[in-house]
C-alpha cells in the first residue's frame, strides 16, 4: 500500500487545472476529493468521472473520482490544493481553514502572488505554493483538454516564508503523477519559491496576456515576429522588478531567464528570439485562461498578473509600460472599448 493512502487530499477549484490535477493524483493512488461549486460539472463527475483529453499526446484518459460541492464537504484534510481564481481569497481561505486537520496545509496553484494574502488568514506555517507548468481548457460536465504535453508538465513546490516542514508531504502526494505521465521531471522543490513564483510570472504576464489581448495560443505568439517581441520586454520587465525586490528567479522550462534577457542586448535579443518558440513548443495549444474567462463575459484575472508587476515596478520606481499596455487592453476588451484582435499589438508602439 502506498503511504499516499493515509493522506486526505482536497482539489478546491475543480475547473480545468483543478481536474486535471484531481484525476491524476486519484490514479496515482491519492485519496484526493474534486470540489466545485459547478453543479452540472460536480453531477458529471460523480457519475462518470473526470474525462482528460491528452490534444498534445493524442491520447484519453477516463478516471472515476470523488466529487463533491463545498457545500457537502465534511471531512477535515491533510492538503488542500487552491485552484479558483484569486478574486475570492479571502472568503476561500476563511471557508477552509475550517476543513483543515490540526497540521494540514493548504498549497496554492494560483497564478500571480497570492500567499501573502493566505498568510493573513490561514498563518504562514500553513501557507505553500506550486508554479504549476501546464496548461488546460475546461469543457464541462466531467470533461476538460489538457492542452500541454505529458512530458511538459511540472510543478516546482515550497512553502511560503516558513520552514518547509510540510514539503515532504507534498513530494508524497504529488510524486505518483510523474511516474503516471511517463515524466520523471514533473515534480520539483524549492526552497526559493518567491524565485519560482517570479519565474512563473514572467511566463503568465508575457503569453497569459497576450493572449488575452490577441486571442492567439502561446505557440502563436512565440513564433509571430511583433508578439515575440512584445512578450520578450515583458518577460524583461518582470525581471527588473523583481530583481528591485531582492528575488533570485528560477529558471522555467531548463532556461535560466536572467542570463538569457536581464540584460538585453543584440546577442540576447536575438537568442531570445530563437529560444522563446522552442521552449513554448509543448505549449504550443495553450490559451489563456483569462481568455477563455473574457469570450465568456467573466471579468479575468489580468490585475494580478501583468497588474501585480505594473503595481510593484511602480513602488520599486522601475518602468513597466508593457505590462501597463496589457492591463489597460485587457480592461478594454472587458468594457467592449477593444476586441481581441493581433492588431491591438498596434498599441505597443
Amino acid at each position: 500500500m502506498r503511504a499516499e493512502k493515509g493522506i486526505k487530499v482536497a482539489v478546491y477549484g475543480a475547473g480545468a487545472m483543478g481536474t486535471v490535477l484531481g484525476a491524476f493524483l486519484t490514479e496515482s493512488g491519492v485519496n484526493a476529493h474534486l470540489i466545485s461549486r459547478n453543479r452540472e460539472h460536480i453531477a458529471a463527475l460523480k457519475s462518470d468521472g473526470a474525462t482528460v483529453l491528452c490534444v498534445a499526446d493524442d491520447t484519453e484518459k477516463k478516471i472515476p473520482v470523488t466529487a463533491l460541492l463545498p457545500e457537502e464537504t465534511s471531512e477535515k484534510y491533510d492538503l488542500i490544493f487552491l485552484m479558483t481564481k484569486q478574486r475570492e481569497n479571502k472568503k476561500i481561505a476563511e471557508f477552509l481553514k475550517n476543513y483543515l486537520t490540526d497540521g494540514g496545509i493548504v498549497c496554492t496553484t494560483q497564478n500571480g502572488l497570492p500567499e501573502e494574502g493566505l498568510c493573513e488568514i490561514l498563518g504562514r506555517d500553513k501557507v505553500y505554493g506550486a508554479a504549476v507548468s501546464f496548461g488546460a481548457t475546461f469543457i464541462g460536465e466531467g470533461k476538460v483538454k489538457l492542452t500541454s504535453a505529458l512530458s511538459a508538465m511540472s510543478m516546482q513546490v515550497g512553502g511560503y516564508r516558513n520552514d518547509n516542514a510540510k514539503l515532504p508531504l507534498l513530494a508524497e502526494v504529488l510524486q505518483g503523477i510523474g511516474a503516471l505521465c511517463g515524466n520523471m521531471e514533473f515534480l520539483k522543490t524549492t526552497d526559493n519559491l518567491a524565485g519560482a513564483r517570479w519565474s512563473k510570472l514572467c511566463i503568465n504576464a508575457a503569453f497569459s496576456g497576450l493572449s488575452v489581448v490577441t486571442g492567439c495560443t502561446f505557440g502563436e505568439l512565440s513564433k509571430r515576429r511583433k508578439s515575440k517581441k512584445i512578450a520578450l520586454g515583458i518577460i524583461r520587465e518582470c525581471l527588473a522588478v523583481s530583481k528591485s525586490l531582492g528575488v533570485s528567479v528560477e529558471p522555467m522550462q531548463g532556461h535560466d531567464l536572467k542570463k538569457l534577457l536581464g540584460q538585453g542586448g543584440l546577442f540576447q535579443n536575438l537568442k531570445g528570439k530563437i529560444v522563446l518558440p522552442i521552449a513554448m513548443k509543448k505549449h504550443a495549444l495553450l490559451r489563456s485562461g483569462m481568455l477563455n474567462d473574457v469570450e465568456n463575459g467573466r471579468k479575468c484575472e489580468i490585475d494580478f498578473i501583468n497588474g501585480v508587476v505594473a503595481s510593484l515596478g511602480k513602488k520599486a520606481g522601475v518602468p513597466t509600460p508593457l505590462n501597463e499596455q496589457v492591463v489597460e487592453i485587457v480592461h478594454g476588451i472587458e468594457n467592449g472599448l477593444y476586441e481581441i484582435s493581433y492588431k491591438n499589438l498596434d498599441f505597443f508602439a
